[in-house]
This record gives structure tokens, sequence and C-alpha cells, in this order.
């Protein structure tokens, strides 16, 4: 059975906070780069890993580790949910069966009924299929929810995803090194986007 996904789906299947009718959709990759999974075991015994630079050593993980991407993804949830208390979301959280309605097409709705959607591209992430579903939103969205998109990608990541957001959509790009100042510019993005919401320059999505 197709499901529609609508304003109020969303805000119905998230949970509480002070402003619950602040949409604010992260999108990132969900699991992390990890060249263990890459290599066979006689490979992986050849490379001694303490002698890497820090970004390449960062690149071998054990396959027993939590997965960075996603738990940075859900610390910042966290974080912008109490402070400033908006209610952003991550797609699993609203539930909507791939089968029903495919990912992208969940992707283009969740952002169009969004105040504020981010694309967080960290290092260690898995950034293909983000930039897939990107490209999806900018293709369907750019025209019309341009202000309310951003992306904020680790410094040393580069990609034709990020150079196009940039340049063919005109979209806002910045840069972090550190997970806080990751949270502090999510923070004066929703900031901006609100102010601008209450003076009446951007119409309050649907």
């Amino acid at each position: 059975m197709s499901v529609e996904i609508t304003r109020d789906l969303i805000v119905d299947r998230l949970g509480r906070v002070r402003h619950d009718q602040f949409l604010f959709y992260l999108m990132g990759p969900y699991k992390s780069f990890n060249l263990n999974y890459l290599l066979d075991e006689r490979e992986r015994r050849e490379i001694d890993t303490a002698d890497l630079p820090g970004p390449l050593r960062r690149l071998f993980r054990s396959k027993d580790e939590v997965d960075a991407a996603q738990a940075l993804l859900r610390r910042l949830q966290g974080e912008l949910r109490v402070r400033p208390g908006v209610n952003a979301f991550l797609a699993l959280d609203v539930d909507v069966d791939a089968d029903t309605v495919d990912a992208a097409t969940q992707s283009i709705e969740f952002a169009r009924h969004s105040n504020a959607t981010a694309f967080v591209l960290p290092f260690l992430g898995h950034n293909f299929g983000v930039g897939e579903e990107a490209g999806s939103i900018l293709e369907a969205l750019s025209e019309t929810h341009g202000d309310r998109l951003i992306f904020v990608h680790e410094d040393n990541v580069t990609s034709a995803m990020i150079r196009s957001a940039s340049v063919r959509w005109d979209v806002r790009v910045e840069t972090y090194e550190t997970e806080a100042e990751l949270a502090s510019k999510l923070r004066l993005f929703v900031g901006e986007i609100m102010h601008r919401e209450r003076r009446g320059e951007l119409d309050q999505p649907k």
C-alpha cells in the first residue's frame, strides 16, 4: 500500500521537542569507509597502520567498531534537538517502507516538507549514495528550496557533487574541521532559516 509523505506524517513519527514544527532533515552516510573490508587477510598483515599518516590510519578500523558515520549523525541530531530544540531527524526515524516509497523519493519528500535540510559529508563516510540522493533533491527542489539546503563537508572531502552544489545549483557549502564546529555551523544555519521565516522572507513549508 502506498504511503503519502506529508509534514504531519513526519511530525507524528518524531519525538516532541521545543520547536516541534521546525523540521530539520539530516542527510549523510550511514556507513563509514573502511579499508579492512576491501583488503584480504594477507594484504592487511602487510600494512603497518602505525606508520600511516593520520587521515589514512583512520580508514583502517575493526570490523566490530560502531559505525562512526551514523554515530556522528545521531550525535548531531541529539544536540540539535536539545539546542536550539528543533525537530532534527534522519530518514530512518520516519520509518517509511522502501517497498512502498523508494529511498530517493523519500529523500525528496522529506526535504520538500522540511524547514531545513543539511547534507553532512565526513571524511570517513561512504558518500556516493548520499551524493546520488542529494543530486535528486537538488534537481527537484533547488529552485524552490535552495535557501533551505546546505552542504557541510569535512575539510579533506572533495567531490563533483559538492562542486556542482555550489556552482550549478548555487547551494550554500561550508567546511568543518571538528564535530563541535560542524554542530555550530548547523545551529547557525537553523537560526538564519528561523529568522527569515519570522520576517516573512521564506514561506512556511507545507
